[in-house]
This record gives C-alpha cells, structure tokens and sequence, in this order.
C-alpha cells in the first residue's frame, strides 16, 4: 500500500477515536450516578490510549498493525437495543450503549476492508477491525458480570 493511503486511514481511524474519546466524555458529564461517570472517564481514558496507540504507527512506518483478533466474541452487543445517552441511565444501560458504539466501529473498519482495493489497505482496516473488536470483547464481559450477577 502507498504510504499516503495507509496514513491516511490511520488519520482517520485516528479522528475515530478521538470521537469516541469526545463521546464518552460527554456521556460521563451527562451521568448522575458516580458509577456510570466513572465507567464513562475509563472509556475514555481507554480511547486516549487508542488513539496515542494509532499516532505512533502514523509516525513511525516501520512499525506494521498488529492486533491480535479476538478468539472470543460472545455478540451480546448484536442482541441489545442501543439505549439513549442519558443523565440517570443505568449502569448496564451505559455499558450497553459503550459496547453498540465498539461494534458500529468494528463493522465500519470490516466494511471498509472488503471495500478495499489492496491486500495492503484490506488488512490495514482488518486490523482496526481486530482492535475494535478486542475493546467490544472487554465490554461484553462487564456487561455479562453486570446483567448476570446472579450466576456469581
């Protein structure tokens, strides 16, 4: 793949998770409950790592993505509704709504690469894919340990 073309899809993975990064800090100052406030600056947190993450590939092309695709993916996220960002959403509404917003990122990125020209720029977006997937994983798990307490 040409340089440009594989910066140019970490920028804009890049402005993603900058997004996201926005996003959750939104939805942590929305939030009532400490707990959910708490979760939400985590995510964030998480995205400002991502992000710094995708900002050294972008600045250094020796090194290649590598993310390692998740063995698990118990696809929670894709029988869930996407519950409304609220100031006294629940905990598990908010993990939800964190987990619909992983797997909207993964599903762009495994679009993206089956719309791709290259096997270079295919894998470059399969492995944003991978990353997105592996924080939609995390996710799933809280999610689980929350929903399910009972089985604890």
């Amino acid at each position: 793949m040409k340089t440009p073309d594989y910066k140019e899809i970490l920028k804009m993975a890049i402005n993603n998770e900058i997004e996201a990064y926005e996003f959750y800090l939104q939805a942590a100052g929305k939030s009532k409950s400490e707990n959910m406030k708490s979760t939400f600056n985590e995510l964030a947190e998480e995205e400002l790592s991502h992000r710094k993450t995708l900002e050294g590939f972008l600045s250094d092309e020796s090194l290649k993505l590598n993310f390692r695709e998740s063995k698990a993916d118990y696809k929670v996220s894709e029988t869930v509704e996407l519950p409304p960002l609220t100031g006294d959403m629940s905990f598990l509404d908010g993990i939800t709504l964190a987990m619909k917003k992983e797997e909207e990122a993964m599903a762009m990125y495994k679009e993206f690469a089956e719309a791709s020209g290259s096997m270079e720029q295919k894998n470059t977006f399969l492995q944003l894919a991978n990353m997105e997937q592996g924080h939609k994983v995390k996710l799933e798990e809280l999610y689980n340990n929350a929903a399910f307490v009972e089985v604890w």
